[in-house]
């Protein structure tokens, strides 16, 4: 795979994750990880579990707390509505798809008026598009209660049945607010976390809400709330100042720090603790001002997340990744495995 066709790669049938590892006789840790290392050019294989000796005393892993709603429900009309991302004036960005055999398709029908009628008698009125797929929408009830009562978890074709709510949070999950699950924090479990810990490792939180995943590509990532509290800003200044690596576990804490160490006033390669919407995208133009290392899963092709990622590896080594990656056969998305790009 060149680095041109990586933008546009076919992932081979059979790769995608259908289920949890833990229904496929793994532990929630049981999954691979790939490392690549950008100035050694090297790619090497791995277990999950064999992560906390692959960092080093005095790096700092910053995870993302938000807890992964049931966002989905289904109107009278057999429409699927999928709840990404509200809005400071109280209303929502959704998604609408339609059925399509035992999953679903993003649905084009829909006017601005349009009102759907939702379980328990809720009311959903589309105010307009804001993408190609996306509508702002207002509910008649308050959202989040609504869906922790009446939702389901979000769930593509790829995926064959519904799982309970627990196989969509991570060990850090706290506070409620994801449509979709931070995929790259899911493999942790507490003795991975005490084996960093005891490692040297030190662990600090933040929060981003996570809107629906761009699955139809060539999508630019919309503004999302997030919340860096002081004591993770005060770590992460006190780690590059020390000498130690920051990993961002996910994409998610990649924007969010990103964002948060351009706050004005903020001195060059630090963050401001600060919470709010960020609009800030992570390319290979802006480059990366705090973290060095990031862990993730395996991203789909023409997912904006892929320019992400050429910010960390360059896109000859991120190309060799997801050759390697599909050559030893890995498994993609949220159940899948994981990547660890490394400086």
């Amino acid at each position: 795979m060149t680095a041109t066709m990586l933008a546009d790669f076919e992932l081979p049938p059979g790769r995608e994750a259908r289920e949890p590892p833990e229904a496929r006789g793994l532990a929630r840790d049981g999954v691979r990880l790939m490392v690549s290392r950008r100035q050694a050019g090297e790619i090497s294989h791995h277990a999950f579990t064999d992560l906390p000796g692959l960092l080093l005393p005095g790096d700092l892993l910053v995870v993302n707390t938000t807890a992964t709603v049931p966002a989905a429900v289904t109107s009278a009309a057999g429409l699927s509505v999928h709840f990404s991302t509200p809005l400071p004036d109280g209303s929502w960005l959704i998604e609408l798809r339609a059925p399509e055999g035992a999953a679903t398709r993003p649905y084009s029908g829909g006017s601005p008026g349009d009102a759907l009628t939702l379980p328990a008698g809720a009311r959903l009125t589309l105010a307009g598009r804001v993408t190609s797929r996306l509508w702002q929408a207002r509910l008649s009830t308050a959202v989040m209660p609504y869906l922790l009562r009446h939702g389901r978890h979000i769930r593509y074709s790829y995926v064959d049945r519904d799982w309970p709510s627990a196989m969509y949070q991570t060990v850090f999950a706290r506070t409620p607010g994801s449509a979709e699950m931070p995929n790259a924090s899911r493999p942790f479990t507490p003795q991975t976390v005490t084996d960093l810990v005891s490692r040297g490792v030190a662990i600090a939180p933040l929060t981003l809400h996570t809107g629906v995943s761009s699955l139809e590509g060539d999508e630019e990532p919309y503004p999302e709330p997030y919340d860096v509290p002081p004591v993770t800003a005060r770590l992460v200044n006190a780690t590059r100042r020390e000498g130690g690596r920051v990993i961002a576990g996910g994409t998610t804490v990649v924007r969010a720090l990103e964002t948060a160490a351009r706050v004005a006033g903020t001195p060059a390669g630090q963050v401001t603790a600060s919470s709010g919407w960020t609009h800030h995208v992570v390319t290979p133009e802006t480059g990366l001002t705090v973290v060095d290392s990031l862990l993730t899963g395996l991203h789909e092709p023409r997912s904006s997340h892929l320019r992400m990622l050429t910010a960390f590896a360059g896109p000859g080594l991120l190309a060799r990744c997801y050759d390697a990656a599909i050559e030893q056969r890995y498994l993609w998305h949220e159940f899948g495995d994981v990547h660890l790009l490394m400086p």
